[in-house]
């Protein structure tokens, strides 16, 4: 297998340039990675000393990563933080702005065994740190002969992960070869041991820590809560067509209702296709200037999501009927209950499972059940039940940053 994937790795770097000829997005994909290893040697040349690398495929993985990171700065001033991204949804916005402490935010070069050798070189990291599960075997190799110790967080393991299955050996040789894995469940950790991993233990999910640490400090929008006043909100995040396909009816039937829509994608035909069917005053974020008093209003920007949630009453969270449900923690954590599609994979969303039995999060699967879930969101003592719910859940959960970098400084001091 080892023969297999090198010779699979070295064709597809030589492939990928073709096809971007005729292919935008994979010309795109590979153009973004032409100046890697010079921007990453001058970043290196001017910041020497200990370095820990962070690595996530895309946004979520990065949220996940956010609160060891600041416990990482905040315990280790002066080691500095880099941050790689496999996919370019993930880099982008992120590579926009500055990253509280991030010190450098690169793509991953692709897995072809001379480039991860010399990105490894390059970097000289004191420790590596990869997030959830985007493993890459040449980087590992790289690290494992540097001696540089890594580790994986925020894992979540399934049995029909590749890792597990009768062909997975090779895939299963790269958890075994981390220092320590940092599970989000103990079925992940049962998972493990019933394949002899036994360097792991059960720490939690660090987005706990985060969506906290947002509804602590969230942005200021001063316009959205005049707007607003007093009247019941809902947030809508990360809305797809299909999502849209059951809520524009909803939204049709509650006029007393003001709506904040977040969509999946920055598709201004999308909205525009969504606000003539609701046929109801709306205003996209980017044109509207508070003079005027629309029900719903679109956000058609980047970043401002995860603090919308402070001005709901209750919240509908997108992608379960589709590719992925997004992140339904995020209102979760600020006390709010949150409404979503049923998962068709439910068990690559343990979060949904268990929000459901906490009695804070509800999920549907025809317009039906999503009325029903909304009036009973409207009793007072049901809803009551479940705002208190979802805080206790969020603050049973915090501490799992606090728990991984106990271990990580630990580790580092005893060698």
């Amino acid at each position: 297998m080892n023969v297999v994937y090198w010779l699979l790795t070295e064709l597809s770097t030589r492939i990928l340039p073709i096809l971007g000829i005729f292919v935008p997005k994979i010309r795109h994909f590979v153009a973004q990675r032409e100046n890697l290893f010079s921007s990453l040697s001058d970043f290196r040349a001017t910041h020497t000393g200990p370095l820990t690398w962070f690595h996530v495929a895309s946004l979520g993985e990065y949220e996940q990563a956010k609160p060891v990171i600041a416990a990482l700065k905040e315990q280790e001033p002066s080691t500095w933080v880099v941050v790689s991204f496999f996919s370019p949804s993930g880099y982008e916005p992120t590579a926009r702005k500055p990253q509280a402490g991030v010190d450098w935010i690169t793509y991953l070069p692709l897995d072809r065994k001379s480039w991860a050798d010399r990105f490894v070189a390059v970097l000289n990291p004191t420790r590596s740190i990869f997030v959830k599960y985007d493993l890459w075997y040449h980087h590992l190799q790289a690290l494992k002969q540097r001696q540089v110790p890594t580790y994986l967080i925020a894992a979540s393991f399934r049995p029909d992960q590749s890792y597990f299955s009768w062909y997975g050996g090779f895939f299963r040789r790269m958890l075994e070869q981390m220092d320590w894995i940092f599970t989000q469940n103990e079925s992940s950790i049962q998972l493990l041991a019933s394949f002899k991993i036994t360097n792991a233990s059960q720490t939690g999910d660090t987005r706990f820590d985060r969506v906290a640490g947002t509804a602590a400090q969230p942005m200021d929008f001063p316009t959205i809560r005049e707007w607003i006043k007093d009247r019941p909100t809902v947030v809508i995040g990360s809305a797809w067509e299909e999502d849209m396909t059951l809520l524009i009816p909803l939204i049709q039937s509650k006029p007393d209702y003001l709506w904040i829509i977040a969509p999946h994608a920055l598709d201004a035909l999308a909205m525009d296709r969504w606000a003539s069917a609701l046929g109801v005053p709306t205003k996209k974020f980017s044109q509207w200037k508070g003079e005027q008093d629309p029900q719903i209003l679109f956000i058609d920007n980047i970043g401002m999501l995860s603090s919308l949630y402070q001005f709901a009453h209750f919240a509908y969270v997108g992608g379960g009927f589709g590719k992925g449900l997004h992140n339904i923690l995020e209102p979760l954590g600020f006390g709010i209950p949150v409404i979503f599609g049923n998962p068709k994979r439910a068990s690559k969303f343990p979060e949904a499972a268990q929000s459901q039995l906490e009695g804070c999060g509800f999920a549907v699967s025809s317009f039906s059940e999503l009325q029903e879930c909304v009036h009973q969101l409207e009793q007072p003592e049901f809803y009551q039940k479940s705002t208190t719910a979802a805080q206790q859940w969020v603050k049973a959960n915090l501490g799992a940053a606090d728990r991984i970098l106990a271990h990580l400084t630990n580790s580092t001091s005893s060698k």
